[in-house]
């Protein structure tokens, strides 16, 4: 037999976690003088310890490794779920590896606006309106004019915060005959009229997101930097994309303060 010292040194476990894995029932001493209150393992209990040594090392809790222990028919269970745990926390660090590496190389001139985060998009109920516009000025004329007056003659309540944005159902950038969805979120949904549409728009669970400052007309550029950074972190676009509507026309003198956020719906490859 070996005193709690020595056996605490053959196994580079400590005599303070030995004390604690006899209290709480997980591995208890061979022997116990009852005078001296010395504590004595054998070479009988190595295999377990050394079971409960490799099951802390996948990550188990020790009431997880008491459960193992005890009931050997839970063990599967057990470490399947372990397994899913360890995967997807696996899948968090390589999405950290990846912004990381997307930060360093932004840290080369280029501007914070380059940043790229993924999020996950809110369910809505929206008022939509769907047309084939020439170019991006229509808009202009489109929103204040059009969809603007007939919201506020169906006496439609907007979210807040609000959210309004367009769907691309191109599925790409284009600079003309763009096929866009002007989507303003609210609070509950109308009937049809000729202009404009009602319907729930369904959650996205990731999109990848990049803040777009300045015109529409550079709209193009921040599109291909974004679609280059999907492709390069092997991610696959699910859905069309949309632009939502953060500072423009409406509140900035300058179109170089114009604010907009490009999130293109995705899943990992």
């Amino acid at each position: 037999m070996f005193s709690i010292g020595i056996f605490s040194k053959i196994n580079k476990v400590t005599t303070k976690t030995l004390r604690y894995y006899e209290e709480i029932g997980l591995l208890e001493p061979e022997y116990v003088d009852e005078v001296t209150k010395y504590r004595y393992y054998t070479t009988n209990q190595l295999p377990k310890l050394h079971q409960i040594i490799t099951l802390k090392q996948m990550g188990l809790s020790l009431n997880e490794i008491k459960e193992v222990i005890d009931d050997p028919k839970e063990c599967e269970k057990i470490l399947k779920f372990k397994e899913i745990e360890i995967l997807n926390a696996i899948k968090v660090e390589e999405f950290k590896l990846l912004k990381l590496r997307s930060y360093l190389s932004n840290l080369k001139g280029e501007e914070n606006m380059k940043n790229i985060i993924i999020k996950s998009l809110p369910e809505v109920k929206v008022a939509s309106m769907r047309k084939v516009i020439k170019n991006y000025k229509e808009l202009f004329h489109l929103c204040p004019n059009i969809m603007a007056k007939e919201m506020k003659r169906l006496g439609c309540i907007c979210e807040i915060p609000s959210y309004c944005f367009n769907i691309y159902h191109d599925g790409e950038y284009k600079e003309c005959d763009i096929d866009v969805e002007i989507c303003e979120a609210i609070v509950d949904i109308k009937s049809d009229t000729d202009i404009l549409k009602f319907k729930k728009i369904n959650a996205v669970e990731n999109a990848v997101c990049i803040l777009h400052k300045g015109p529409y007309s550079s709209l193009g550029e921040t599109y291909s930097y974004v679609f280059e950074w999907i492709k390069a972190n092997d991610y696959k676009v699910i859905d069309n994309p949309r632009e939502s509507y953060i500072d423009g026309i409406w509140n900035k003198e300058s179109e170089n303060e114009w604010l907009t956020e490009i999130q293109i719906p995705v899943e990992s490859n």
